[in-house]
């Protein structure tokens, strides 16, 4: 019985020796893939930027199209000959 069970503890770190391992491998790395994460947060990849230009264009030209219409339709309202520089491109 007592051998038994020394030759179970000795065998308990063979057994246990691949997670060890695998745990301070991954402790070891941990720093460096923490600061790549944070690196990524931080900055703004080509593919963002582009993105983020195209939806702020987008919501300008229909910022504008809206002040055209509504200045269409005020020059309308007002019967005047002249609304044409108002009309939004859509009716041209």
């Amino acid at each position: 019985m007592r051998k038994s069970v020394i030759a179970v503890i000795a065998l308990l770190p063979l057994l246990g020796g691949g997670c060890l391992a695998k745990t301070a491998v991954s402790l070891a790395t941990l720093p460096v893939k923490a600061t790549s994460k944070a690196a990524d947060w931080t900055t703004t990849s080509q593919s963002e930027s582009d993105r983020n230009y195209g939806r702020k264009v987008r919501k300008q030209e229909a910022r504008e199209g809206r002040e055209l219409k509504r200045q269409f339709e005020e020059c309308r309202a007002q019967h005047r000959d002249d609304c044409d520089q108002y009309r939004p491109h859509a009716e041209r």
